[in-house]
């Protein structure tokens, strides 16, 4: 792929121990060319989210990349938010206590950033949104046309015939910010989602990592020592012995949309009471008799099967020597 046809990608992150893995398989892809770090909340709050996308460029050399700074609050201005510390540690990178970055986040804010690189290569970007989707619902309330000079989001969400992760009703991205989620999956743009049901086949093992460590390549070392605590959350919570590859596998979904299959339909999202931040999807094969709120909504695509071992050995060889 010639240096022209790189796809544009701007990540929306929330580093995050695996975001920190799906970042640096970004930077190691020829595929595709990161024109951009937008940070939320989430595994940390966007403020520490901020300083660790500007820690992980410079660790990966690429300063060059510029970091702007999302929103602190979700759509509707709550600040009780969800922060899963109890996952990747207090500094979201392993408790590892890093010295801060010397960069700074650029002065716009990550929705005008998102807005204007959509309007400046009109239908040429993708948005990959590994966190709640709070920035990406802002770009969509900053111009109305943002869903059609927006290339594809890609958006690591949501839970689809299986159970979630925050309770047995939502998964931790859309429970973040459910009412943002409803606003960006009947947006009418170009989304595809990868959920649970994809990510969880997705498992980074003992052995991986035990691979992982014993290379001498920068990042590998720098994961290596970040890695610990994800392992024992997983070990704990799900009884595994490895990890999901929950950003890595959305992110290479952006790399190459053939290491997934994909069904479409139209999705709305639950956002008060029990079941609050649920993924309904309508998969549009019924007519039905009455209006429902799934009517007349855009559809959009829901990652059903992934080539688990490709993703694998794609992670393994861009991160294992880099």
């Amino acid at each position: 792929m010639g240096k022209a046809e790189r796809k544009k990608v701007i990540i929306d992150t929330d580093p995050g121990i695996d975001d920190a893995m799906a970042i640096f398989v970004a930077l190691n892809s020829p595929e595709i060319e990161v024109i951009g770090l937008t940070t939320i909340y989430g595994n940390v709050y966007t403020e520490l989210a901020t300083k660790n996308a500007l820690h992980l460029l410079e660790i990966a050399g690429r300063t060059d990349i510029p970091v702007a700074e999302g929103s602190h609050v979700t759509i509707l201005k709550g600040t009780k938010l969800r922060i899963a510390d109890f996952v990747h540690g207090s500094d979201g990178l392993g408790n590892q206590n890093f010295p801060p970055p010397k960069g700074k986040a650029i002065d716009e804010s990550a929705a005008t950033f998102i807005v204007e690189k959509a309007k400046q290569f009109a239908g040429e970007v993708t948005v990959v949104a590994l966190g709640p989707l709070t920035n990406i619902a802002l770009a969509m309330e900053l111009d109305p046309e943002f869903s059609k000079t927006i290339g594809q989001i890609i958006i690591l969400g949501g839970a689809f015939s299986v159970n979630g992760n925050v309770n047995p009703a939502a998964e931790a991205n859309i429970f973040g910010d459910p009412d943002a989620a409803d606003i960006v999956f009947t947006s009418g743009a170009d989304i595809l989602t990868v959920g649970l049901n994809v990510t969880h086949q997705v498992i980074f093992t003992d052995a991986d990592f035990e691979k992982l460590t014993q290379s001498k390549g920068k990042l590998a070392q720098y994961l290596s020592n970040i890695l610990g605590i994800y392992f024992s959350y997983h070990h704990d919570a799900y009884g595994t012995q490895g990890v999901y590859l929950h950003d890595p596998t959305a992110l290479l979904a952006a790399v190459d949309p053939s290491l997934l299959t994909y069904t479409e339909g139209v999705i709305r999202v639950q956002t008060s009471g029990i079941t609050r931040g649920m993924t309904v999807l309508d998969n549009t094969r019924k007519t039905y008799g009455e209006v429902t709120e799934w009517s007349n909504k855009p559809t959009v695509k829901i990652a059903v099967t992934v080539d688990a071992p490709a993703i694998l050995r794609i992670v393994m060889e861009r991160l294992v020597n880099s």
